[in-house]
């Protein structure tokens, strides 16, 4: 996810001759770790927010399954036939909900590492060592360029953050539709 911006980042470095170029470089790195730690925030945030509606869900499927038992137990077949259609509806959200979560981990898992590297970078050219010998591309203006592809990077956090809260506000809003129902 990174990559990207870590390769950046030894090319600016490795192109940086005078010692303000560097402290440029070396300030935008850790303005871009501060933000990338954020988003890793954003993420066990969604992550949380997650694990929290599928224990919902799965209460949900516990209560619909016991209901069902009960109406097989009386005899009702209309009532059974509504609630094994409830039961398969809430296995079906269970089940997507617990792949969704294993992504989110796994998402999170490489992030975690990718900013882990991020950091030992960040302090290795703090510390003044040679950023190796990363080949330099001619640009027009590389601090715009990567500039933008840092921006890009951010941007594409603050989506998915602003899809997860969007995807929790309307998960609450339907647990909320659910309990006035009584379902």
């Amino acid at each position: 996810m990174f990559e990207q911006i870590r390769e950046s980042f030894r090319s600016m470095l490795a192109g940086a001759s005078a010692p303000t170029e560097r402290r440029a470089v070396l300030a935008e790195m850790k303005q871009t770790l501060v933000r990338a730690r954020l988003g890793v925030d954003d993420l066990r945030g969604g992550l949380a927010a997650s694990r929290r509606r599928l224990d919902e869900e799965r209460r949900q499927l516990e209560t619909v399954s016991r209901r069902l038992g009960l109406a097989r137990q009386i005899g009702d077949a209309e009532t059974v036939q509504v609630a094994e259609r409830f039961e398969r509806q809430h296995g079906e959200h269970v089940a997507v909900l617990e792949a969704k979560l294993a992504i989110q981990e796994r998402e999170l898992s490489l992030v975690e590492a990718e900013v882990v590297e991020m950091t030992a970078e960040f302090r290795s050219a703090l510390a003044g060592a040679d950023p190796g010998s990363a080949p330099r591309t001619p640009l027009v203006d590389p601090l715009e360029d990567e500039s933008s592809r840092l921006n890009d990077e951010l941007d594409g956090l603050a989506r998915a953050r602003s899809r997860s809260a969007r995807e929790a506000q309307a998960d609450d809003r339907l647990a909320d539709l659910k309990r006035r129902m009584g379902k």
